[in-house]
């Protein structure tokens, strides 16, 4: 049994964005989408029906949400001192679970200082109660090890907040997801794409990412940046597109 995965990024809550976003979400075909940014519970709702997805989730004022053709259940989880809650989904006939994960934005020390904070928080969570099969997947807000952010192309405003916060973020959450045995599918599979999420205008930076623990990474067997026509007039994020062979495990 397969489940196509999408994550993606509809942008202060997708209002307005409707009939773009269900073109991009209808056009990669997914069995199950985890939204970010999804703060907006009557826009899901919209997009679920929209898609012909049944099943749907959303909290007012939480970023993340689901909508969904598989039946599951749905949790979410807002460890202390984190920003966001994570959402835990449990797809019925597996036992593969999958966390959404939409971490702080702003690219400063600070945040990046509160991005580890959140996922560490997230991993123990994890550690505690779901040893098996599962997948993180979402907005990381931060760098991979080795990629590279252009500051200077930054809006002035996020140049000042790099600025003030010393001038240089050292970009350590995905070396400590890395570190913790987890695998990046995407560069796994695409060892020399650069596989720009963000912006969908000027794509520079791979924000967006889908992590498996190393010894499931057999069970992914696609991992890819979904872009198209509409992609622009839908979100600032183009989504990531993931293929989990949920019988692996």
């Amino acid at each position: 049994m397969n489940i196509r995965l999408l994550s993606y990024n509809i942008r202060y809550g997708g209002a307005g964005h409707e009939e773009a976003l269900t073109a991009m979400i209808r056009a990669a075909a997914p069995d199950l989408v985890v939204l970010q940014e999804a703060t907006r519970p009557e826009v899901v709702e919209q997009l679920a029906h929209a898609a012909g997805m049944e099943h749907w989730g959303s909290r007012r004022g939480d970023s993340l949400g689901y909508i969904s053709r598989v039946p599951l259940t749905a949790s979410w989880h807002r460890p202390r001192m984190s920003r966001h809650a994570f959402l835990e989904l449990a797809p019925e006939g597996t036992a593969w679970r999958v966390f959404g994960v939409h971490l702080s934005a702003v690219h400063a020390a600070w945040t990046e200082r509160r991005r580890i904070y959140e996922l560490r928080a997230l991993l123990a969570a994890i550690g505690r109660e779901q040893p098996g099969p599962h997948v993180l997947v979402g907005d990381f807000n931060t760098l991979a090890p080795g990629e590279i952010l252009d500051f200077a192309k930054l809006p002035a405003r996020l140049r000042a907040l790099v600025w003030l916060s010393g001038g240089r973020v050292r970009w350590r959450t995905i070396q400590i997801v890395l570190d913790a045995g987890y695998v990046d599918a995407f560069r796994a599979l695409h060892p020399d794409i650069p596989g720009s999420t963000f912006p969908t205008w000027d794509p520079q930076v791979r924000l967006d990412f889908l992590f498996v623990p190393g010894g499931f990474v057999h069970a992914i067997t696609e991992c890819g940046v979904v872009d198209g026509e509409r992609a622009k007039d839908a979100s600032d994020h183009f989504p990531l597109l993931t293929n989990v062979d949920v019988g692996v495990g």
